[in-house]
């Protein structure tokens, strides 16, 4: 029996993405972290869809755009657009809840930026654009000239602070806490702004009309004007968490919302590299909103509060190696690395979120009904975002991947306990890369494209084929 062309593409195309996981290196707890990391992501892959984790589905917007965003488009670039389209209104809008699935805008350009597919970029600018223009008639506070709704994937109440709490209100989710509507919080912000500017860039690569791309840049510099102007302080160079109902800003650190302003470029180099060198940040890593609210304590640690999620390390990762803040991206690394492999840790899973004091499996404490306001919460087996984001440490922090509209460019960095990377089968448009690193430090000594000096860190988007890539750093 003949097979179709179709499907004999389709399983290439398979091979070819289970083979892009391969990774060497000569710190034998990274390279099993990182297999444990991309052998998570393909027992949560469910009828080609992406799920949260072991104890989740794949209904989340977010998790969904997160994991597409942190290295599945690269791994799985099949996988990462059925999981982006599962989660919109049939490829018109984006649904499910409504603060931060503009997230997904952001993961759908970088997508098209790794395949290069015109088709897909087609129909997810329509799709961006629409859910941008119902979430500004729906979310915009014209008087801030930011977006209301809770903070980057805070859905349990433990992540907010009084007055937003209610001590009467004993649910666990936020949006049955009446003012939540009215909040303005740093991180989600920050990702409109990060939304607005791939709408720029989606714009232009489909040659729409230049006032179109005119516009989304007028609101995202106003965007970013007013984040800088409610929640940036410059006296003390610190960036607050939100906005209450009131218009009193809580004094705040949040993990996503420092490192989402980095990472879009809301604060300039210098003021981004002293931000990350100043963070507070726990024995096991940066917590999700530091410190503990009143209601919490170290014995206590809120659910979605003072605590350790792996996702929220790997923005915290990716902003510091933007920054050549070198010395916290380690400290994230080798903290991750040990919260997923050791044995009174995760014990070789990637759990939803980790106590920042002693580094075990702790989901936190957080309402939940009536009969206890202060239920503690498990931390779930498999977390596909923390699994991810261990990815993204190694794709765009050791590796140094920047993944631009034209081109792959380089930034490596090999710290003291690792001397050697290698990364066989990345797919990037009509070409496979296989990828070695050498050396200790960021400074790159020299760059050979199949065994041929270059003068450019970067592989252009034309390339084609198997193509080897030397990198030694100093």
């Amino acid at each position: 029996m003949k097979i179709p062309k179709s499907i004999v593409l389709f399983l290439l195309s398979f091979v070819c993405n289970i083979s892009a996981q391969e990774m060497n290196s000569d710190n034998q707890e990274i390279t099993e972290a990182y297999n444990l990391a991309t052998n998570t992501i393909k027992i949560n892959t469910r009828r080609g869809i992406l799920a949260a984790g072991g104890d989740y589905g794949g209904e989340w917007t977010r998790d969904i755009s997160v994991n597409s965003w942190n290295g599945v488009s690269l791994i799985y670039p099949a996988v990462a657009e059925k999981s982006l389209w599962s989660v919109t209104i049939g490829k018109d809008t984006v649904g499910h809840q409504f603060w931060d699935k503009i997230i997904w805008v952001i993961a759908a350009y970088n997508h098209y930026k790794i395949t290069g597919d015109l088709a897909f970029l087609k129909d997810a600018y329509r799709c961006a654009a629409n859910t941008m223009n119902q979430l500004e008639e729906m979310t915009f506070d014209k008087e801030y000239g930011l977006f209301k709704g809770p903070s980057f994937f805070n859905d349990g109440i433990a992540a907010y602070p009084e007055p937003i709490y209610e001590q009467n209100n004993f649910s666990s989710f936020v949006l049955d806490y009446k003012n939540s509507y009215k909040i303005k919080c740093l991180s989600t912000n920050c990702l409109y702004y990060g939304a607005y500017d791939a709408l720029i860039q989606m714009s232009r690569l489909l040659n729409e009309a230049n006032t179109i791309s005119s516009t989304y840049e007028l609101k995202a510099r106003d965007l970013k004007n007013n984040i800088q102007k409610y929640f940036y302080d410059k006296d003390n160079n610190k960036l607050y968490y939100l906005i209450d109902q009131n218009g009193n800003v809580s004094k705040y650190q949040e993990g996503t919302g420092i490192s989402f302003a980095i990472m879009f470029g809301i604060l300039d180099s210098d003021k981004a590299h002293q931000l990350i060198s100043n963070a507070e940040v726990s024995k096991y890593g940066i917590t999700s909103i530091y410190p503990d609210f009143p209601r919490y304590s170290s014995e206590k640690p809120g659910r979605h509060n003072n605590i350790v999620w792996p996702v929220v390390n790997g923005f915290f990762a990716q902003a510091a190696a933007l920054t050549r803040s070198y010395d916290k991206f380690s400290n994230e690394l080798n903290n991750l690395t040990s919260l997923a492999l050791d044995e009174d840790k995760g014990n070789y899973n990637f759990r939803e979120i980790y106590n920042p004091y002693t580094g075990k499996p702790d989901g936190g404490y957080q309402d939940r009904g009536k009969e206890d306001p202060y239920y503690h919460w498990e931390s779930c087996r498999l977390q596909t975002w923390s699994a991810t984001a261990y990815i993204n440490m190694i794709y765009y922090g050791l590796a140094g991947l920047r993944i631009n509209n034209n081109d792959i460019s380089f930034s490596p960095f090999l710290p003291s306990n690792i001397h050697y990377l290698e990364l066989n089968n990345i797919i990037y448009r009509k070409s496979r890369l296989n990828i070695v690193i050498k050396g200790n430090g960021s400074k790159i000594k020299t760059f050979l494209l199949n065994g041929k000096k270059q003068s450019q860190y970067s592989i252009d988007q034309s390339i084609k084929g198997i193509n080897k890539i030397i990198i030694e750093v100093e």
